[in-house]
C-alpha cells in the first residue's frame, strides 16, 4: 500500500485566502474549515504549534515542517 503525501503547503493555503494577521492557530483552523477543507488538511493544521502566525509564508513554514 503506498504511503499518502501530507497535504502541500500551497494546498493548505487554498483554504486560507482572506485570512487576517496575525492569526492563532484556532482561527487558522476555522478559515480552513469555512472554506471547505478536508479531514487530511484540517487534521494537519491541528498539530500546528499553537503560537500567533504573522504571514501565510510562516503557516507555510510550519506546515511543511510537519509534513
Amino acid at each position: 500500500m503506498a504511503k499518502q503525501t501530507a497535504p502541500s503547503p500551497i494546498e493548505v493555503q487554498k483554504y486560507l485566502h482572506g485570512l487576517e494577521y496575525p492569526a492563532q492557530r484556532e482561527e487558522i483552523i476555522d478559515k480552513a474549515e469555512e472554506e471547505g477543507a478536508d479531514a487530511e488538511i484540517l487534521e494537519l493544521l491541528q498539530k500546528l504549534p499553537d503560537k500567533d502566525y504573522e504571514s501565510p509564508v510562516e503557516v507555510s513554514s510550519a506546515v511543511s515542517k510537519l509534513g
